[in-house]
């Protein structure tokens, strides 16, 4: 019988954060790992562990997220894999592509840069209130952007850390941060190579407080330079903010690097 070589793959997926306290598997609680996880391996028939490419909040959202895992399937394979796994998932979970990597990449440590959107309706909305944060407070666009814009030019985000993490570094490289109108909602666009856990959260947060002239552009460049999480604002709630984006190097693709050296 033809033995077929361990791969590496990686899952682009969706998901619905509501029902889950976050990606990373939780001891007592429900995590969109674990619900994968439980579906991979029933479907392979091996107990299989996935590596996300980052952790996200309770409640947060993730219009593309990644994850690589290793498996003993034939490319050509694949694509059913990804067939069933749709089928087996719950409504709130889709794989959207599954694609073979070379054997030394990682979903967490090869990612260039990740974005997020936070989406605050100003109207009440009964049909979207899982995705939005309805907020009816006057806001200043202008102003927000404004501090947004000294984002860009920061590099350590201690001061919008969860103050009890393990990380090695504050330091973060913030590319982009503004705010834009769309009809009766505000949506802020940033992206970073890391962010810190609650990060995206807190700087919305006291983003607003800038916005309703709660504090102005002097004390968020304060705010900035204190690296006191206690200085800035509250966290803005989950349900609003969506990881839209992962960015990876072509390098890592089996197939593009292939095509490349042909």
């Amino acid at each position: 019988m033809h033995k077929i070589t361990v791969l590496r793959y990686f899952l682009e997926l969706s998901f619905n954060g509501t029902a889950y306290h976050g990606w990373q598997r939780q001891p007592n609680a429900l995590s969109v790992q674990q619900v994968l996880e439980e579906a991979i391996s029933a479907l392979l028939g091996a107990e299989t562990t996935i590596v996300g490419a980052g952790r996200t909040d309770t409640g947060v959202h993730a219009k593309q997220f990644f994850v690589h895992f290793d498996a003993a399937i034939a490319v050509n394979d694949a694509d059913d894999l990804l067939f069933r796994l749709n089928r087996f998932l719950p409504k709130d979970i889709a794989i959207r592509a599954i694609h073979p990597m070379v054997a030394n990449a990682h979903a967490r440590f090869d990612a260039t840069a990740r974005s997020y959107a936070y989406h605050i309706v100003q109207q009440k909305e009964p049909f979207n209130s899982d995705f939005t944060y309805y907020l009816n407070t006057p806001l200043s666009i202008d102003k927000m952007n404004a501090a947004a814009t000294l984002l860009i030019n920061h590099t350590n985000f201690k001061c919008f850390s969860r103050s009890k993490t393990d990380v090695k570094t504050y330091d973060c490289d913030v590319t982009e941060a503004f705010w834009v109108q769309q009809n009766h909602a505000l949506v802020f666009h940033i992206t970073a190579n890391r962010f810190l856990r609650n990060m995206v959260r807190a700087i919305v947060g006291t983003l607003l407080d800038v916005g309703t002239g709660k504090q102005d552009l002097s004390n968020f460049q304060s705010i900035l330079d204190s690296q006191d999480r206690t200085k800035a604002g509250s966290s803005a709630p989950a349900n609003g903010l969506f990881l839209t984006n992962v960015q990876y190097p072509n390098t890592i693709f089996a197939q593009r690097a292939e095509e490349r050296n042909t």
